[in-house]
This record gives C-alpha cells, sequence and structure tokens, in this order.
C-alpha cells in the first residue's frame, strides 16, 4: 500500500484498483499539529497491505499550511464534503470539528504533552465550574448527548480520573496508551552530541533553544520583551539560538507576516525553524530551553536542558496539567538582568531529579505508546496484528541550524 497514491477517485473503491477489499482508514488531519501527532498513528497502518488510508483536510481555523505538510510527504487529500459522503473501516483525528459527521467509527488522539488548554467557551458549563480541557470536555466529546469517538486515547491514568468527573459517559471508550512524542525523545537521547553535530554546534558552543505556543500569553505573544535580550545580550561566538514557534501561530497570522516580524533576526543569525520541522531533535541538542506553558517545554523536562520559563500563564493553563506542575518548579527570566548571567545561573542551579515529577506526568505507559496503540487500531479494524513489533525510530538528524538563519529577503536559506 503506497500512501502516495491515495487519489479522490478511491472514495469510490472500484474495480480499477489494484489491491481490493481492503480496510479503509480515513486521516482527518484539521492542522499541521495534528497532523503531526497522526503521523505517529497512521505510520503503524501504512505498510500493511491489508489497509488502505485515505487523507482530507476538514477547514480549521488553523489550517493552513497542513495540505502542503501533507503533500511534502507525497500524501494526496480528498475534499472534506467527498469523505462525508464516503463509508470507512475507521477514522483518525485529533480534532473535534466535524467528526460526528463521518459514516465511520472515530479514534480522537491527544496531541501535546498533556492536556494545557482549558475551554474558553464556557457557555454550556455551571456557573463557577472548573473549566475542562477540550478533551475532557462533554463539548468535544459528545453530539446531541452520544458519544461520538469510537476510541479515546489518553497519555496519563490520571486523565481517566478527570474524564470520570467531567464526561463520564465517554469512559468506556477512553485508553491509556502513552504519549509518542515523550517515547521518541527518549529513544534519541543517546544521539544527542550526533544530533549537535548535524546543526552546527561547534565544541564550545551552547545551544539555547527559544519555545513559543500560540496565544497572547505565549513566547511570541510577549517576544517584544524577549527579543532585545536575544539579540544584544547573548555572545554571538558561544551561544546558537534557535527559535521553535507553535503552527498555529503561523497559521494564524500567515507565513510571511511572522518572517516579517522576525527580520531583526537576520543580522544576529538566530534560526527560525519552520513550523513542519521536526522539533525533537532541537529540544534534545538544547543546553537550554527557554518556553511558555506549550507543550514543547513540558517535553523539554525530558532532556539535559535547563528550563527557563517565560511568564505565567494565569488561567490559560488546566491545574493538574504538566505546564503547571512545570511552573510551580522552573525559574522565570527576568526582563531586567543580563540573559547570559541568567542562562549560567539556571545551569549551575539544576538539580538532579529537578523535573523528574513533570516528566514523569507527561506518559504512565513510557515506551509503550507504537504497541498499545496499534493493538487498538487492529482491534477497532478486526484484523489481526502483524507478526512483529512496531519500530519507534529516533528522531532523524536534524539538517544545519544554517539552513533556517532568517537572511535578509525573508527566506529560510542562508
Amino acid at each position: 500500500m503506497s500512501v502516495g497514491t491515495t487519489k479522490p477517485a478511491l472514495i469510490e473503491q472500484g474495480h480499477w484498483l489494484t489491491l481490493r477489499d481492503c480496510k479503509r482508514v480515513l486521516v482527518v488531519a484539521h492542522t499541521v499539529t495534528f497532523a503531526q501527532r497522526l503521523r505517529e498513528v497512521f505510520g503503524l497502518l501504512e505498510a500493511d497491505l491489508r489497509v488502505q488510508l485515505v487523507f482530507t483536510t476538514p477547514p480549521h481555523a488553523f489550517g493552513a499550511g497542513v495540505g502542503r505538510y501533507l503533500q511534502e510527504m507525497g500524501i494526496t487529500t480528498v475534499p472534506w464534503e467527498e469523505a462525508l459522503e464516503a463509508e470507512f473501516d475507521l477514522a483518525l483525528a485529533a480534532g473535534s470539528r466535524g467528526v460526528h459527521q463521518l459514516r465511520s467509527p472515530v479514534v480522537r488522539v491527544s496531541h501535546g504533552a498533556g492536556h494545557i488548554k482549558p475551554l474558553t467557551d464556557t457557555g454550556s458549563l455551571p456557573p463557577g465550574a472548573e473549566r475542562p480541557p477540550g478533551m475532557m470536555s462533554r463539548r468535544h466529546l459528545l453530539h446531541q448527548g452520544r458519544v461520538v469517538p469510537a476510541a479515546i486515547v489518553y497519555a496519563h491514568e490520571r486523565d481517566l480520573a478527570e474524564l470520570a468527573r467531567t464526561c463520564p459517559e465517554a469512559l468506556p471508550v477512553a485508553h491509556v496508551l502513552g504519549d509518542p512524542c515523550v517515547d521518541r525523545i527518549t529513544a534519541g537521547m543517546p544521539r544527542r552530541a550526533d544530533h549537535r553535530r548535524a546543526l552546527g554546534i561547534d565544541g564550545g558552543q551552547r545551544l539555547v533553544v527559544v519555545t513559543s505556543t500560540w496565544g497572547p500569553s505565549s513566547t511570541f505573544g510577549r517576544l517584544d520583551s524577549l527579543l532585545p535580550q536575544l539579540l544584544g545580550q547573548l555572545p554571538v561566538d558561544r551561544y546558537r539560538i534557535a527559535l521553535l514557534l507553535h503552527p498555529n501561530v503561523y497559521a494564524g497570522h500567515g507565513t510571511w507576516q511572522v518572517r516579517s516580524w522576525l527580520a531583526g533576526c537576520r543580522d544576529r543569525g538566530i534560526a527560525v525553524v519552520p513550523p513542519e520541522a521536526d522539533w525533537q531533535t532541537l529540544l534534545i541538542a538544547a543546553d537550554w530551553i527557554i518556553g511558555d506553558h506549550g507543550s514543547l517545554t513540558a517535553y523539554g523536562t525530558l532532556t539535559d536542558a535547563a528550563l527557563l520559563l517565560t511568564a505565567a500563564p494565569g488561567r490559560e493553563v488546566a491545574a493538574h496539567s504538566p505546564a503547571a506542575l512545570l511552573t510551580g518548579i522552573a525559574p522565570v527570566v527576568s526582563p531586567g538582568h543580563p540573559l547570559a548571567e541568567q542562562l549560567e545561573y539556571t545551569a549551575r542551579m539544576r538539580r538532579p531529579g529537578q523535573y523528574d515529577q513533570v516528566a514523569a506526568s507527561l506518559s504512565s505507559a513510557p515506551g509503550q505508546f507504537h504497541q498499545r496503540m496499534r493493538s487498538v487500531l487492529y482491534g477497532l479494524l478486526g484484523l489481526g496484528e502483524p507478526a512483529r513489533p512496531p519500530v519507534v525510530a529516533p528522531p532523524p538528524t536534524p539538517l544545519p541550524l544554517t539552513r533556517w538563519e532568517i537572511s535578509a529577503d525573508l527566506g529560510f536559506a542562508r
């Protein structure tokens, strides 16, 4: 089965197909972020000749770029309207928008490090009720009182306790399978030195990775205060800097606009990593991670990097999330003190096991996501699993940072 040959005609599975009677699985990729997480799931099926994958991109406020991301993998999508008219044996989704309209059982997959952002629309909640994260809410899991997904995938056992409080109707279809990013970062840590060489980090240099989620309280939302410190306070011969922005920043504002806002980085040689690039290798290679309440900062607790938070997120973070735990442990950037001194102080003061509690909160089944996920998928498809263990490949070797440093024409090549 070849992912790259998926065409709209396959919605009507007729006599022109060479492999017939395949189980058909629809991959519903709303955004680049969702597609990146779903890649860990549909990759478990892609080599099976009994399974035909079909891809679609529903309308979404942050959907810009997802079609290009899939196309670069050789994937052709079918129109959402056509997908709604067809029947599939299974559908995979990391978002809830429109999936209740599908004519197939749906597997909802968590994305990100835990469930960070609580609901912003509180109209359906009783007065004074705590805002649950989306993947825990009746709003995102039910439609007209019916549980939509046939299976809901969570990373940690504590998620079931939260679900019992917020949407108990969904408990019978909830599965704790772990987190694929936890497993890949862990698998990639032994190759840290190789990643640093590939990125072009010289022996005497240190790598500072700046991460940002999206929204007003994000690093990017407050970049006007952090950027002068990055541009003017870190000696270029000692520090390399990489900026990792959430794909929703690009989708919301537009790639040209984001690059334009960051044009001042070109004279400093800051690498602005595109949203489709593999971010896990940057975290593994980092000496410091400066970040906000987003997932990448939390995943940084799995690495050897020292962490600095850019701001307190307040009500934008769910109380029981890994991000909330990290807020109570990690030091915070001080705008009134030289950044280089803060970095060195943070490195000296990092204690062994300082972030173990946060790292443990990311997954209660470390190293097991791909095996457990595959069992759920094949069980729903009514097929026996392949007679081999699923491969958990470490993150690939990264491109040099110079590939992503902004030049005067606002391109990524330098």
